[in-house]
């Protein structure tokens, strides 16, 4: 089994207009039946974190693995990521295991790419776009929308010197992107075209009013209801990159509380006309995506002789 690092992971991602294309096609593959992929299980050891296990299969590409993930909201207070994981890609034919990835940069890029499937898909090319919160996937994101030729992205977020670090990041990960600070969070919303949220999950008092929005958003929340809650999801069409999933995920107090059922699958979205009006993609994490962007990743490490080979 070769045993990689993130810093091998970020080595040896394909390109980032490749990855969209991968989770476009995974996603589309789970919205006809043509992947394995149940709900993810949720374990918990105390209030307010959560772990997933996240298993998924793709016959027709021999791909099989699974993503085991927990997301703690307290750990930045201690110095640790909020979510962290590890990834087992196995042999779709033997189902020996192949290969062992961390899932910090995995998860990272994976969730930059599946709202780099919805923004282009869903979003003319000109779209104006804003990202709230300036953590790790607001970097993942920026990179991603770069990728996918966009020149400028506003970006909020509730302390400065983040944000300031983002910006200098973001001058040497993705040189092609200048990010805009907006002066407050309605300032960010209003008017845009696209508004991806990824503040912490779990928060209670940064729901986005209803009237901030303009009427035909595309609105890609990336942590859960902490900003898009269910009073805004009611105005708007709302598809998930897995109905069922997200159904048993609204059954968890705490969650998703009073969303109304995702009526659409984003991988049905990408290959149709946009639905009118003001549109919600609540795009929760699905091990599909997780499954073809680490295969792409261990294969190319395989190339290159990336990684750690030990014997199991």
């Amino acid at each position: 089994m070769r045993i990689l690092t993130d810093a091998d992971v970020r080595a040896c991602l394909p390109p980032l207009v490749e990855v969209v294309g991968l989770v476009a096609d995974a996603l589309t593959a789970l919205a006809e039946g043509r992947a394995d992929v149940p709900p993810k299980p949720t374990v918990r050891t105390s209030p307010g974190m959560f772990a997933n296990a996240m298993p998924a299969a793709y016959p027709e590409r021999n791909l099989l693995g699974c993503k085991w993930i927990s997301v703690v909201p307290d750990n930045p207070v201690r110095g640790l990521p909020t979510a962290t994981g590890v990834m087992v890609v196995n042999d779709g034919t033997t189902g020996v295991p192949s290969a062992l990835l961390p899932a910090a940069e995995l998860t990272a890029v994976r969730t930059a790419a599946v709202t780099g499937a919805c923004v282009r898909a869903l979003a003319p090319p000109d779209a104006s776009v804003s990202f709230l919160g300036a953590g790790v996937q607001a970097a993942s994101h920026l990179r991603v929308l770069e990728a996918l030729g966009h020149t400028e992205v506003t970006v909020w977020a509730r302390r400065r010197e983040a944000i300031d670090a983002l910006v200098r990041e973001t001058e040497k990960a993705a040189p092609g992107i200048r990010v805009l600070v907006s002066p407050s969070r309605e300032a960010a919303v209003r008017n845009a075209d696209v508004v991806i949220t990824g503040l912490s999950i779990g928060l209670t008092d940064m729901a986005i009013p209803s009237t901030w929005p303009r009427e035909d958003a595309l609105l890609l929340p990336i942590d859960y209801a902490s900003s898009v809650d269910a009073t805004l999801a009611d105005t708007a069409v709302l598809a998930s990159d897995d109905p069922v999933q997200f159904a048993a995920v609204r059954a968890v107090r705490g969650k998703l509380d009073g969303y109304p059922a995702a009526t659409a699958w984003t991988g049905h979205l990408l290959h149709a006309p946009r639905p009118e009006g003001r549109l919600v993609v609540s795009n929760l994490g699905t091990g599909i995506c997780d499954l073809v962007v680490a295969s792409a990743v261990a294969a190319r490490a395989e190339g290159t002789r990336t990684g750690q080979v030990v014997d199991i």
